[in-house]
């Protein structure tokens, strides 16, 4: 069975990865499709323990558990409660967002919080606290969960309110605390499913930050596509895209009849990428090729463009299995953050990975505003480099050793989320509340029931 796969079958032991498909490793995924038998799984998770899985979209490690218990949450997924005047929904941990979009969108309403991916379950989101584009004005996913129900390893279900010791354990505590059942949600009201978009080339990296930290407060999304390629006076060249949801008013005639029709894709579905595809297809000069025609198909200013959500938030999922394009070997996702005033660590660390030649053709730069409270949570003020190499690049495991090392002496942190590959000794400098984590993981689940790759390899 392919590692994306989820299996409705009874437990049995299969081989699963990440989203990257570097290290699989086998174990026995059960999928419950009731509160009960949630119970009963994490009471026979076994000497192994488990870990809850989404739909597999972290990139790394976090969702493994290699000759232990995989719980496959996405059998629970009722939509319990919408509250239309008031702007929650209530829904199990197994929902996606994107069958909240589906339900909610007709109501005027939207998530608060979407990454580059729509296939995500809200227990995922809530494990890895994920962010978007809108960080900087709305921040993480948890800041907009009311309250959840978790399950902890003692089989009971605890109600964790918002600002609670145990909820900021759970807020991208990577599904370590416990098995999230459902949780409340505050979402965003929009009057169409149409996104108002301006966009502009940025020349160099300084150029891109000047218009960043000069701007960003007039949008609540704003992202840039940054050519990790690009040397001499163009280094750190980039495609900046901002926007904001569409008024009705905004829309042509026709598009006002329907303000509110989420279609993700006006076009039949891409086909899915085969597996086994070669190695060797990402190169520098292939992806330098891609990059040069992608920055120079931008407009040099555009505004006022209209675009569907799913084109603005999404559009890596109008291709299934987008990841098998790295091949056989898979990719990593690097992802680090520095604070505000570190700007010159970012300025390094870009210019390093241009003159070292990385042939990434996913790499974006945002600016995060206040951190929110989770424990292991990764955003904080400052800014935020994501990009994706090829597992096989020659000298790969110590230029990011290299980089932990840069992005640690600033005060930044590595996204548990994306990594596969982290030290744990620079672990401990990155996230200064580790201890309190442990501390609580130990009271709360003393016979180590839920447990990761992830968590193994780094002692969490």
């Amino acid at each position: 069975m392919p590692a994306e796969t989820v299996s409705d079958a009874p437990a049995r032991t299969v081989p699963v990865m990440g989203w990257g498909r570097t290290a699989p490793t086998a174990a026995r995924l059960v999928r419950p499709r009731t509160y009960e038998e949630a119970v009963a799984a994490v009471r026979d998770c076994g000497a192994r323990g488990g870990i809850p899985r989404g739909l597999g979209r972290a990139y790394g490690d976090a969702a493994q558990n290699a000759g232990g218990a995989v719980l496959d949450m996405t059998g629970l997924d009722r939509i319990h409660t919408v509250d239309v005047a008031g702007g929650t929904v209530r829904c199990d941990a197994g929902v996606s967002l994107h069958r909240l979009m589906e339900a909610l969108l007709p109501l005027g309403w939207f998530v608060p919080v979407t990454p580059g991916t729509r296939y995500v379950t809200v227990g995922g989101a809530i494990g890895a606290d994920i962010h978007g584009k809108n960080h900087h004005v709305s921040g993480s996913f948890s800041r907009h969960v009311l309250s959840l129900e978790l399950l902890t390893a003692d089989g009971s279900v605890r109600t964790v309110g918002h600002g609670t010791p145990l909820f900021d354990a759970t807020a991208g505590g990577m599904g370590l605390t416990g098995v999230v059942l459902t949780a409340t949600l505050r979402l965003q009201p929009v009057e169409t499913t149409f996104m108002r978009v301006d966009t502009e080339r940025a020349s160099d990296l300084d150029d891109l930050m000047a218009r960043l930290t000069a701007t960003d407060h007039g949008y609540r999304y704003s992202v840039a596509w940054i050519d990790l390629l690009a040397r001499g006076a163009a280094t750190g060249r980039a495609v900046l895209t901002r926007g904001d949801h569409a008024p009705r008013s905004a829309l042509p005639a026709r598009a006002r009849r329907a303000p509110l029709s989420f279609r993700p894709s006006r076009f039949p579905p891409a086909p899915a990428l085969p597996e086994g595809l070669p190695e060797g297809l990402l190169t520098r000069r292939t992806v330098g090729l891609f990059n040069e025609f992608w920055y120079r198909r931008a407009p040099r200013a555009r505004t006022g463009e209209l675009q569907r959500l799913s084109a603005f938030f999404h559009p890596l999922d109008g291709v299934p299995h987008w990841n098998r394009v790295y091949g056989r070997g898979g990719f990593v996702q690097y992802q680090f953050v520095v604070g505000h005033g570190e700007e010159d660590t970012l300025r390094k660390i870009v210019r390093r990975l241009s003159r070292r030649g990385c042939p990434s053709f996913l790499a974006v730069l945002k600016r995060f505003g206040e951190a929110d409270p989770g424990w292991l949570s990764f955003p904080r003020p400052g800014w935020t480099l994501a990009l994706d190499i090829p597992a096989g690049l020659p000298r790969l495991a110590a230029l990011l050793d290299q980089l932990d090392e840069q992005v640690a002496a600033a005060g930044g942190r590595v996204y548990l989320a994306k990594d596969s590959r982290l030290r744990p000794d620079v672990l401990d400098a990155m996230y200064p509340r580790l201890d309190d984590f442990r501390a609580l993981r130990a009271e709360l689940d003393p016979r180590g029931v839920f447990v990761s790759d992830l968590a193994r390899r780094l002692s969490l």
